[in-house]
């Protein structure tokens, strides 16, 4: 996408906040011991590179992430993957939700994490405040938004995309003017008649070359950006959240204006979409491409060896960095970095995180003799429809598959959600289980 913008925004004057999200509790258990935004994505990424990478290549170096969940993980990560040179301004730095003297609570809402660390961001010299969510997976220009906001002399500037009816009612709906004003916000509508006057009109469907097929509607994606003054005003309340409350009534008072996106666009909320936007990334023409090098996302970098296949066969597959596969058969599977797979095991629609570490021969025979399975997977597996955590311990002879169990279960050895089998971080399943 060219930047062709006519009064360019001013790259130096803006700050990006990045919401690390609550508890992250629909993507339970991989948020068990991490913040949503460090949940792993890819084989070799995490969420929170998705954002941050759309603001470096978006020439926006002063990028704040907020958390107060689990955040070790997440501070890891960054602390050891955005390091800017001295001589630039740039950083990316982790706000975590403390407690201090005069406040005991934690962030009540993206508009209260703001709030409570608005005295920071006025320390900085910015125009426009960008707040973008730590949990999408999508590519954007912000410069593109934010010459928009600067041309339509907007105070707030929405990013919105078409969305077809079926998915309305877990999203905010808008209603905008010819101008692209906002005129209406409707908080997750359940009811049709709420929101049948809010659909896209024909004239706009056309100039915007809308394709969702049947009723489009504009629904909200959870980035805005916001005039320095405005952001001020707006948060002078004890209001919590920008979706549910802030935006809603800003309508009424400010200049509030639309800016559509019609790329690939996928809020990773649940462990289904969380596994679905994974496993499309092993088709042939993937909706989101991380080969386009014209805007590339980045992340840590690892110095690990390139992976060694011994006689697999793989067919759609990801297999990032340093893995060892031996005589698998491999379909439809992200295998994270470092993953061991043994001889005879098949994998099929199985995400695999990878291990942060390669264990030693003295720790692989200690475990065997307290019959605890290596770090990986072993031979002779048959495992389906599964998402296998960090550090998972898979003995030989395993069958994992959710087919003829409940949707959502709760075992001492795994976890079932969304009709997916869900091995946790660090966990152990012995020689010959049959999940």
């Amino acid at each position: 996408m060219s930047h062709t913008g006519r009064q360019s925004a001013n790259t130096s004057k803006v700050l990006c906040v990045i919401m690390g999200g609550g508890q992250g509790s629909r993507l339970f258990p991989l948020t068990k011991e991490r913040a949503k935004p460090a949940v792993p994505l890819a084989g070799k990424y995490r969420l929170v590179d998705i954002p941050i990478s759309n603001c470096i290549n978006s020439g926006f170096r002063r990028i704040y992430v907020l958390t107060q969940f689990n955040s070790t993980s997440l501070h890891g990560h960054i602390s050891r993957t955005y390091k800017f040179d001295h001589f630039s301004s740039g950083f990316v730095e982790i706000l975590a939700a403390q407690q201090t003297f005069t406040n005991t609570s934690w962030y009540e809402g993206t508009a209260d994490a703001v709030r409570k660390n608005l005295i920071h961001f006025l320390d900085h010299d910015f125009d426009h405040l960008v707040i973008l969510s730590g949990d999408q997976l999508y590519r954007m220009d912000f410069r593109e938004m934010v010459d928009q906001h600067i041309d339509t002399g907007a105070e707030i500037t929405v990013a919105t995309i078409p969305m077809p009816r079926k998915e309305c009612h877990a999203l905010g709906i808008m209603q905008m003017d010819a101008d692209r004003r906002i005129t209406r916000f409707v908080e997750k509508p359940k009811d049709a008649a709420l929101l049948d006057p809010l659909k896209i009109t024909d004239a706009a469907r056309k100039e915007l070359d809308v394709q969702v097929e049947g009723d489009a509607f504009l629904a909200s994606m959870g980035i805005y950006v916001f005039n320095r003054k405005v952001i001020c005003e707006l948060l002078d309340n004890p209001l919590s959240d920008f979706g549910k409350h802030i935006i809603p009534q800003a309508i009424q008072s400010h200049r509030v204006f639309s800016y559509v996106y019609q790329g690939y666009w996928e809020d990773i909320g649940t462990i289904r979409s969380f596994f679905e936007a994974n496993l499309d990334l092993v088709s042939e023409l993937p909706r989101f491409n991380f080969f386009d090098m014209s805007a590339p996302i980045f992340s840590r970098p690892r110095y690990l060896p390139g992976s060694k296949i011994n006689g697999a066969q793989i067919d759609h597959a990801v297999i990032s960095d340093g893995c060892i596969i031996n005589h698998a058969n491999i379909n439809r599977t992200i295998v994270g970095l470092r993953t061991l797979v043994g001889a005879g095991t098949e994998l099929n629609r199985v995400i695999v995180i990878g291990s942060d570490y390669y264990e030693s021969a003295d720790s692989v025979e200690k475990n065997k003799r307290d019959g605890k399975p290596a770090i990986g997977i072993g031979e002779n597996c048959k495992i389906d429809n599964a998402i296998i955590d960090k550090n998972a311990r898979i003995g030989n002879n395993v069958t994992i598959s959710p087919t003829g169990k409940a949707d959502n279960l709760d075992h001492p050895l795994y976890f079932i959600r969304d009709g997916i089998v869900i091995i946790p971080k660090d966990g152990v399943i012995p020689d010959g289980t049959v999940i």
